[in-house]
């Protein structure tokens, strides 16, 4: 008899979710309104933000940053290659030259060292991306950044819960992006949100958010009539969705904890495998707390990890694969450049799978993933 497949993610619902959105449909259904206006307040609270704003996506909020930067046509923007392409489409978008930089191998993050000697004088702005929800050496990227006087964006989509040095992800930069997308560990189905850190953004932003419209000074109380006086978009999520959000985001310290649990089993697990040199996970940071978005390993060959794959989908486990490198993507190369060897980023992901991992997930799946990789990689040393 076939095993139930069990499943790459799975949403961790604590019940609030029916009652708020139960509660939301008896209140104007416009957005901005009670609910939108929690989890901003929730957001603030947690993160101690200068200002946080909701928006329908991470992408959104990256836009909404972009705009912020004022970009002219020549403009860059150095950006990590592995990353999903919102980091460097929203930016492209607003005119910049998208300048990409390879990863550190420990984390698959940007690698800092390779910032400087991407920098020319056009660049605007860095856009780390902590990838897995685990940190990016944000002391070493603000100094270079301060130095050269450019701006820190931070795309902390995965980092919702993770901290860098004490300091939750988001809030160290001058701008952080949020995603709260059905894939994240917090979500509404779609969703992000943007945190203001530097207080000479967060009017225009308010204006950008809403139409490039006051309404935001009108919803407080603090002008009679709105107008309409930028540039802006649509970016505020629908009140239905910030109901869903807000019983997650009371929630999201149970959902990170269970979730760095089942990732520290994994690595316990996995460890033997780990000191023969089989394989290899990402490794946080002494210095930080992360939020345990991903549990990834790479393999020594792509030969070797997609025979994990295989094996692990015939037992049932579905894992999953994740980005190519965005320099050698047909946009890539024609929105942007590479700044440097771009090696790793060249490599690692043609390496890289992620396990399955979800609040509520049994550990048994981890015994029968270790027991079919141990199987796979010692049988690999005597074929």
């Amino acid at each position: 008899m076939n095993r139930p497949m069990v499943p790459f993610t799975s949403t961790y619902l604590s019940g609030q979710e029916s009652v708020y959105l139960q509660d939301a449909l008896t209140r104007p259904a416009g957005a901005g309104g009670f609910y939108s206006q929690r989890c901003e307040t929730w957001l603030e609270n947690s993160t101690k933000a200068g200002r946080v704003l909701l928006t329908h996506s991470c992408t959104n909020a990256l836009e909404l940053a972009a705009i912020l930067l004022d970009l002219s046509p020549g403009d860059e923007v150095i950006v990590p290659s592995f990353t999903f392409t919102s980091t460097a489409n929203a930016f492209s978008l607003h005119g910049a030259t998208i300048v990409f930089v390879d990863i550190r191998p420990d984390t698959l993050n940007m690698d800092e060292r390779a910032i400087e000697a991407a920098i020319t004088p056009r660049t605007r702005a860095i856009v780390p991306v902590h990838y897995a929800g685990i940190p990016c050496n944000m002391h070493a990227i603000m100094d270079i950044a301060n130095r050269h006087n450019i701006l820190v964006i931070e795309d902390a989509a995965q980092g919702v819960g993770s901290q860098y040095q004490k300091k939750p992800l988001g809030t160290i930069g001058h701008l952080g992006c949020y995603s709260f997308h059905a894939s994240k560990n917090i979500t509404c189905g779609e969703g992000g949100a943007l945190l203001i850190n530097d207080k000479r953004f967060i009017g225009r932003a308010e204006i950008l958010h809403d139409k490039g419209t006051t309404r935001a000074q009108f919803r407080a109380g603090k002008i009679r009539q709105y107008d309409w006086v930028d540039i802006g978009t649509s970016a505020p999520p629908s009140e239905l969705q910030a109901a869903y959000l807000l019983a997650q985001l009371e929630q999201a310290e149970e959902i990170n904890k269970q979730r760095v649990a089942l990732w520290g089993l994994y690595q316990k697990k996995l460890s033997p495998l780990v000191k023969k040199g089989m394989l290899q996970h990402l490794l946080p940071p002494k210095d930080c707390s992360h939020n345990a978005h991903i549990f990834g390993l790479i393999f020594s060959t792509p030969e070797m990890r997609n025979l994990a794959q295989e094996r692990l989908q015939a037992e049932g486990i579905q894992t999953a694969l994740h980005y190519q490198p965005l320099h050698r993507s047909p946009a890539g190369q024609r929105l942007g450049r590479a700044s440097g060897s771009m090696i790793q980023s060249e490599t690692l992901p043609d390496r890289l799978l992620r396990l399955p991992l979800w609040p509520g997930m049994p550990s048994c799946t981890m015994d029968r993933t270790f027991d079919i990789l141990d199987h796979m990689l010692n049988n690999s040393l005597t074929a």
